[in-house]
């Protein structure tokens, strides 16, 4: 072993000092026999590179969206209806506030559930806030199980208080949607239906954005009712950030069928989540640069006037119904589905 004259200590100092004052690499003049370790990029590359991650994507091209809300006076997990009353002053402030056009689809069959009188000044609400009100049958009912003769029976019954209440309001009760969107298994089913709805003044509601709202509302009331502001937070997000992307995979269904933008028609729900979330999916209509409209409005996009020929068991948007119409495929490749924790805890808490 060498001997140090001043201290091994003391020459790994000037040494170090040495490596300090000297380019990368050059390290090699000092006769250790060790080649030079790869150099660490020049910081400029360093700074191009964050750059380049904090550019922003562009944004997407302006588009319109309806936006319509099912099963008023709304969904609870359960009977409460002090809670279903803050659910509809809240949703109903946060349309008001961001000047956002909406329709309310009312199950007449949800007046007798909780306290029928409150119930009712609920769906009043909607009208003196200014956004109209459409017939979602009485019972919820499909007309693949009960048949077109008790279906139309149920329409009709389902607008037995709305009806005259739009009527005060100087509105027509124009709007029909099929709950689960199911409108008929057989053409014979369907036919008669659809002759009923029309010589009746009514217009289908079509859906032609569908992020499953309803099956996130139902995890959340359990977590907001039990008191797990945690869990309910993480529900929040997780449903906001799927809405985000299927919002995003509709739009390049659209594409799809018909290389453009359409105006779209959006499905959400009169529930706990949709009215806590607000601010949040506010801000996912600015990003994606949606502009809401009213559901006449949308409905003028001559997309609408694509045939629909569909006749099944399964409830299906537009778009779906459309591509077998136009024979074109949609994205189905890079479709998501709910997130599997969601729905195993909707199927538990629907089961009870």
């Amino acid at each position: 072993m060498p001997t140090w004259p001043f201290g091994k200590s003391l020459l790994c100092k000037l040494l170090l000092c040495i490596a300090r004052s000297v380019p990368a690499g050059a390290l090699a003049i000092v006769g250790t026999g060790v080649a030079p370790a790869t150099a660490r990029p020049a910081p400029a590359a360093v700074t191009d590179t964050v750059a380049v991650a904090a550019v922003k994507p562009p944004a997407p091209p302006l588009a319109t969206v309806a936006l319509t809300y099912d099963d008023l006076p709304g969904i609870v997990l359960k009977p409460d209806q002090a809670y279903l009353d803050a659910t509809n002053r809240a949703l109903l402030r946060g349309l008001k506030r961001h000047h956002f056009p909406a329709i309310g689809f009312v199950n007449e069959g949800k007046l007798d559930e909780i306290v029928r009188k409150r119930q009712i000044r609920v769906l009043k609400w909607w009208i003196r806030a200014g956004y109209d009100l459409g017939n979602h049958t009485f019972s919820h009912s499909t007309p693949n199980e009960i048949g077109a003769a008790a279906y139309i029976e149920d329409i009709a019954r389902g607008e037995t208080v709305i009806r005259p209440m739009m009527t005060r309001a100087h509105r027509v009760l124009q709007w029909f949607r099929h709950p689960y969107l199911e409108t008929g298994n057989t053409e014979a089913v369907r036919a008669p239906i659809n002759h009923w709805l029309a010589t009746h003044g009514y217009r289908i509601a079509p859906v032609t954005i569908d992020c499953d709202d309803w099956e996130f509302a139902e995890p959340y009331d359990n977590a907001v009712m039990a008191g797990n502001k945690v869990e309910a937070a993480r529900i929040r997000n997780e449903y906001l950030a799927y809405t985000e992307r299927t919002i995003g995979w509709y739009r390049r269904g659209s594409l799809a069928l018909f290389g453009r933008d359409i105006a779209y028609v959006m499905l959400l729900h009169d529930t706990r989540l949709n009215a806590d979330t607000f601010e949040g999916f506010a801000a996912i209509l600015a990003r994606q640069n949606l502009q809401p409209v009213t559901l006449d409005q949308a409905l003028r996009d001559p997309a609408y006037q694509t045939a629909d020929s569909y006749v099944g068991k399964d409830g299906v948007e537009w778009l779906e119904r459309w591509s077998l119409t136009l024979h074109k495929e949609l994205p189905w490749d890079d479709y998501e589905d709910v997130p599997k924790g969601i729905v195993k805890e909707y199927d538990r808490l629907d089961s009870q």
